[in-house]
């Protein structure tokens, strides 16, 4: 697709806010465009699925480094919670939200309608193919500065974070003297990048709920949202 007139103006409100001018704004529309909105237009081939592939691992590559150089003295399995934590779902939506990226995307009218705009499994993968469009089209250097500028504010951690699912038994245990019990309430997207929505509830009181891209990073999701809610912290 080489005409681009038609979302010209979208384009330029994208990289006035993000502060890139692209060399190639095909890249740059690819990133933006969702399943739905292929659907409903027979000229647009091809959605944003191969660029989030790309992102996620450009994505993982920065993350490690900057925390890697900012942690030295964390063991590995520390940075790999600390890494899994900023790269999970709801993080990165919380990011994309935090630049406004719902109200770029190319969505089809329905998932537009339905509030795709906010749906934090859109906006993570989209922002996981801006990622991977700005390495191709700027190169690593822009696409590092990009990522630390929007984690900025989640990097600096004063102490390593904890295993959330360990950490919330052995809270209920003492406090509730219950265990917590995990059950996935939904499964959202195709199978090759599935999202898992996981609801922990310890007795009949206290839940939470969480989201990734496996069960066991909803399940962290889910325990660090409930101890944030029992316990006013993390």
């Amino acid at each position: 697709m080489n005409d681009l007139n038609e979302f010209s103006q979208q384009l330029d409100n994208v990289e006035a806010a993000l502060g890139i001018v692209f060399n190639d704004r095909e890249i740059l529309f690819r990133s933006l465009v969702h399943d739905s909105f292929v659907y409903e237009n027979e000229e647009i081939k091809r959605s944003n699925e191969r660029l989030e592939f790309l992102g996620d691992s450009v994505l993982g590559l920065i993350i490690s480094h900057l925390i890697y150089t900012r942690y030295p003295n964390w063991q590995e399995g520390d940075l790999a919670l600390l890494k899994s934590s900023l790269v999970s779902s709801e993080s990165l939506a919380e990011r994309a939200k935090n630049i406004d990226l719902g109200s770029y995307l190319f969505l089809g009218k329905g998932e537009d309608a339905s509030g795709g705009r906010h749906r934090a499994s859109i906006l993570s993968d989209a922002l996981e193919a801006l990622i991977g469009a700005i390495f191709l089209d700027q190169g690593f250097d822009i696409a590092y500065k990009f990522v630390e500028t929007i984690f900025n504010e989640c990097l600096d951690v004063k102490t390593p974070l904890k295993d959330f699912k360990s950490y919330l038994q052995e809270y209920s245990q003492k406090h509730f003297k219950a265990l917590p019990n995990y059950n996935v309430v939904d499964e959202i997207g195709p199978p090759h990048r599935k999202v898992f929505k996981v609801k922990v509830e310890v007795g009949s009181v206290h839940n939470g709920e969480g989201e990734g891209t496996s069960k066991k990073e909803a399940e962290q999701s889910a325990a660090r949202n409930l101890l944030e809610k029992i316990t006013g912290t993390f």
